[in-house]
């Protein structure tokens, strides 16, 4: 049985549709690498601050669960592909660095942004923020468990990988939970022209 979808077979509006959810998808990619090059370094950690965060909750946000982790996915493929388009620059090889959670963590934090976001109160600004927070969790939880491996101390992976974060990334939170509902009605405005 062939899965592949001829878009020359589907009704004009939903080939589009398919396409635009595409392009989207791709274009939350794009941004997730573009926020990685906004970069600043900490003396203490390998775990540099960047603006990623932000987009990988948006995208779940925005596009939901499915959309926001595929995303991500295609992000972390790009990579797998020899691109270095990873925070430090590093390729495929930041797949074995000690920030290497973080980047996995990217799919399944946009996946549960986009699956609360979805759940609950919907259209608010506050639930937007919840969901936003639990995807920053999932990024927390796997990112700091492979640096505590790596660093061989959950201790250095708090201090190291978490601790120097929060503030920041309750602010990227309320961004995103700010800006996600705009962003899904240009979605779905775009989808319907």
């Amino acid at each position: 049985m062939n899965a592949s979808i001829n878009t020359k077979t589907l009704p004009a509006h939903l080939s589009k549709t398919l396409w635009l959810w595409l392009a989207v998808t791709i274009i939350f990619a794009a941004i997730t690498a573009l926020t990685a090059r906004i970069t600043i370094p900490l003396p203490f950690t390998p775990v540099p601050i960047t603006l990623q965060t932000l987009a990988v909750v948006l995208s779940g946000l925005v596009l939901g669960a499915r959309g926001g982790a595929l995303a991500q996915l295609f992000y972390l493929g790009l990579i797998a592909a020899g691109l270095p388009l990873d925070a430090r620059g590093l390729g495929p090889a930041a797949f074995f660095s000690p920030t290497a959670g973080y980047l996995i963590g990217f799919v399944p934090a946009a996946f549960v942004a986009g699956w609360l976001a979805e759940r609950l109160t919907a259209r608010s600004w506050w639930g937007n923020f919840v969901a936003a927070l639990a995807g920053m969790l999932v990024i927390y939880l796997l990112g700091a468990g492979w640096l505590a491996v790596m660093l061989g101390s959950w201790q250095k992976a708090w201090l190291g990988g978490v601790a120097p974060f929060i503030l920041l990334d309750l602010g990227k939170a309320a961004i995103a939970a700010g800006v996600a509902e705009s962003g899904k009605h240009l979605f779905r405005t775009s989808m319907l022209q």
